[in-house]
């Protein structure tokens, strides 16, 4: 999609004034230097990654073998009556029926704009992840869900949603063409809206928080500036001014629980959309591995001073194995995802559920087909709506 003008400027270029209707948000769009940075006020606290060796390999050879059952493709139209297909996401597969919505979270596992393998256990962790946070997040903005029949299931209220992720970031990292280090190490300086300050290193914090929206593509998201957002249609500037703030909120909060527990909320992406009373509803997914970067705390400071990426929680090292063996935004054939890495990353994902939300994350014990599973239940509960 060709935008108009680019969010993109060279660095050295003079930046233009991109939210000239934001008087309430230009405190989030110019990054300072020169503010002093404050030392993080962390729990005392063991790794996340070092702690509970016994559970981390018991749920790593359950996650071995769950390999052969992973949901990488679901068909509940065909299994649960008044069920139509409405759309295949790189993860959640999404159903009408009854004047709701279903979302089937999978455990396909996707970066770089393509499924990158099946990661067991996923579907589940990201669907009561976001479960827990949509819950604990009402007071800041109401949600669009009705219940969660199964624990890879979402009913939820339909919504006219807005074709605009809100991006919020805390640090300059990342990996991707479209990461915040990606295009400052290129040379931008003015990127969707911010003006960002030269000599910034690679995982530095942020002196604010700051929003980098795009717009939802089917193929590859596009940056997008706040006036563009407007000038598209894809909002008026109420709905943008209003939704913006609900996302520095969310996100602040996210910061602010996550850092109770050890972590830190580095980045993540929301989406938003209106019910049928014109209510601003949060939608999808909130604060999950998947669409969230979330490190270790109480290393963090040490290992950015000492030029070391920092401990992850997310999949991140998952993307940079990818672009380690190949190219994968253009390889048409990407390479098989090692078992070992798979399973790191189901053990990765339970243990920062289980981090947040202070409680066991419950392994599926029944061989039962998770499909079948799914079915049976959605089939239940729709019945009753």
């Amino acid at each position: 999609m060709a935008l108009s003008p680019s969010p993109y400027a060279p660095a050295g270029a003079k930046p233009p004034l991109k939210t000239p209707f934001l008087p309430s948000l230009r405190r989030h769009t110019r990054i300072s230097m020169s503010a002093p940075r404050r030392r993080l006020a962390v729990f005392p606290s063991v790794s996340v990654l070092l702690a509970g060796a016994g559970h981390r390999e018991a749920v790593l050879s359950a996650a071995r073998a769950a390999l052969s059952n992973c949901l990488s493709e679901t068909h509940l139209d065909l299994s649960v009556p008044g069920l139509h297909a409405k759309a295949r996401g790189k993860v959640r597969d999404v159903y009408e029926g009854k004047g709701y919505m279903v979302l089937v979270t999978t455990d396909r596992q996707s970066a770089f704009d393509r499924v990158l393998a099946s990661i067991p256990f996923k579907g589940q962790v990201l669907n009561e992840t976001s479960m827990w946070w949509f819950k604990n997040t009402e007071h800041i903005v109401p949600n669009a869900v009705v219940c969660s029949p199964d624990k890879n299931v979402t009913i939820a209220k339909k919504c006219s949603v807005f074709q605009v992720e809100f991006v919020v970031r805390g640090f300059v990292t990342g990996s991707t063409d479209t990461s915040l280090w990606t295009v400052y190490n290129n040379g931008i300086r003015s990127y969707c809206g911010n003006i960002l300050p030269d000599g910034m290193k690679k995982n530095q914090k942020l002196s604010a928080n700051i929003l980098t929206p795009t717009t939802k593509a089917t193929d590859h998201d596009v940056p997008v500036s706040p006036d563009e957002i407007v000038k598209m249609g894809l909002m008026t500037k109420d709905e943008y001014l209003d939704v913006s703030r609900k996302a520095l909120s969310l996100f602040a909060y996210g910061q602010q629980v996550s850092l109770s527990h050890g972590l830190l909320l580095v980045d993540t992406k929301y989406e938003f959309g209106k019910d049928k009373d014109g209510n601003i509803m949060l939608i999808d997914e909130v604060h999950t591995p998947d669409s969230s970067r979330y490190w270790i705390a109480n290393s963090y400071e040490e290992r950015f001073n000492s030029g070391l990426e920092p401990e992850n929680m997310d999949k991140e090292f998952l993307r940079l194995w990818f672009k380690d063996h190949c190219n994968p935004y253009e390889d048409e054939v990407l390479p098989d995802a090692p078992e070992g890495l798979v399973c790191e990353l189901a053990w990765r994902y339970i243990s920062l559920y289980e981090t947040i939300t202070d409680s066991k994350f419950e392994i599926p014990v029944s061989k039962e087909s998770i499909h079948d599973r799914i079915s049976k239940n959605v089939s239940v509960v729709l019945e009753s709506l």
